[in-house]
């Protein structure tokens, strides 16, 4: 087993067994309310109500499949970083867990990785927010985006419960439109009303070429786009520093996933490609837009415009806050520069939220003033280094039972049914989204960056331990 900074309790059991984590600094501010709703909200985004789409286009129904068998892998997850946050609930949860089980440079790599991953994120998703103001208004978009980073960054610097708040309400736009949409296809199946009701039918979903229209393959190429839709559901792990009760919320809050994923997107698509045949749905449009249509409801597309706004919104909420704990994560252990462990008097980290900000904000510049290739690879990286933290997650769970089984750690109060046999699989079907992501000329850019990050780490790395070899975050026991 590797060194790590570990937290220590007052009984020098690790910081999982005290209220407080210790050595931290962060205010305990998000309930219990707040924390169930970023965990629904970070499994809905604009992955579901604008990429679903162009998934329709390529699988058909047999898209419901992929999702559900997603959604278990996604359970798998999340049960394995649930028992590493009861073991050791921390801010910097995957970044942590790496350095602990793997090695130092997994944690560096983690860490940094997962940063850029929002970073690109947030700059990908402010843009998009820019851009579906202008549904509404004749705004400049680099207008728009620019009050979005502002406000977002604010609040994020305000207070933690201000951030949670603000993504409670997020979430709840988000889960109102879904259950809304299901609600209104289930009357239409049932009652037969709008401009869909005669043709509706759940016989569309075999009967339009069959249940697997573009046989198994075309199924198994839209993986990596159903995997895309599900990253940031991770992110209630690096709440854990700030949760009110980590121990009693956390658990809960991941023990939902099966029916979130069940409902929000196996119920709804089995709902919208019941009513509108997956025929008729276009890449680039949303599903949503294009049920409303069907129906008849001309305020469709308006209402999906402002879900999907408040999705973009959500997401950049979001990278603002995992970005300037992560970057605070690194330089506490000496592996980022010690000016980002500054936390304002509201303990909030004030140096790597803005600088993760200002990122953002030249993102958008050079988005805006040259939208070519060179960015298109480097966004589609979010992909890649998205998934890094999963497989992190698995392996570092995969290590720490190893040890807890054998004595040399406490238990988890909360072990990941089936493991290590459901780590191992999902470890391999993540595996198999990334073979699928090289096989497909269209989503292989993802992987383009992935060898000069590497390297930019690697290189990075090593200059930081020559410059600090007496460090013990550079050190293996």
């Amino acid at each position: 087993m590797t060194s790590a900074k570990v937290d220590k309790g007052q009984d020098g059991r690790p910081a999982a067994t005290d209220a407080v984590t210790s050595g931290e600094g962060y205010q305990r501010a998000l309930g219990a309310r707040q924390i169930q709703m970023i965990a629904i909200g970070g499994a809905i985004g604009t992955g579901l109500f604008l990429g679903a789409g162009k998934a329709i286009a390529k699988a058909g129904p047999s898209l419901i499949l992929a999702y559900a068998i997603a959604g278990l892998v996604i359970f798998f997850i999340m049960r394995a970083l649930g028992e590493l946050l009861m073991y050791r609930p921390v801010s910097g949860s995957f970044s942590e867990y790496a350095r602990e089980f793997v090695g130092p440079f997994a944690g560096f790599v983690t860490g940094w990785t997962y940063w850029l991953f929002w970073v690109v994120t947030g700059i990908t998703e402010v843009t998009a927010a820019a851009q579906y103001m202008t549904y509404w208004f004749d705004i400049a978009q680099w207008v728009s985006a620019l009050i979005f980073t502002i406000i977002l960054y604010g609040v994020n610097l305000i207070s933690v419960k201000l951030f949670g708040e603000l993504e409670f309400w997020f979430s709840m736009v988000k889960v109102t439109a879904i259950v809304g949409m299901i609600l209104i296809c289930a009357g239409i199946l049932t009652l037969g009303f709008s401009d869909a009701g005669d043709t509706a039918s759940v016989t569309h979903l075999w009967s339009d070429g069959g249940f697997f229209p573009h046989g198994i393959s075309g199924t198994l190429m839209t993986l990596q786009i159903v995997m895309f839709a599900f990253l940031a559901v991770e992110l209630v792990g690096v709440t854990a520093g700030e949760s009110k009760d980590p121990k009693t919320v956390l658990p809960k809050a991941i023990n939902t996933v099966p029916w979130r994923i069940a409902v929000f997107y196996v119920g709804a698509l089995i709902m919208i490609l019941s009513v509108v045949p997956w025929t008729e749905f276009e890449p680039g449009i949303s599903p949503f837009v294009a049920a409303f249509q069907k129906m008849g409801l001309g305020i469709g597309a308006g209402i999906v415009n402002f879900v999907v706004l408040t999705a973009a919104l959500s997401s950049c909420n979001s990278g603002m806050y995992s970005t300037g704990r992560m970057l605070r994560d690194l330089a506490l252990n000496g592996q980022g520069p010690q000016f980002f462990t500054k936390l304002t008097k509201s303990g909030t980290p004030l140096v790597g939220t803005t600088f993760s900000a200002a990122l953002m904000l030249v993102g958008v510049w050079i988005n805006y003033q040259w939208p070519g290739d060179a960015f298109t690879y480097v966004v589609s990286f979010a992909t890649i280094s998205g998934m890094w933290a999963w497989i992190m997650i698995l392996v570092c769970q995969i290590r720490y039972r190893f040890l807890a089984d054998r004595g040399a750690l406490p238990q988890s109060a909360f072990r990941a049914p089936g493991a290590p046999y459901t780590s191992v699989f999902a470890l391999a079907f993540i595996g198999m989204v990334i073979v699928m992501m090289a096989v497909d000329k269209d989503a292989r850019i993802s992987l383009y960056c992935a060898p000069l990050w590497a390297l930019i780490l690697g290189v990075s790395y090593l200059v930081l331990k020559a410059r600090n070899p007496e460090n013990k975050a550079f050190a293996k026991s």
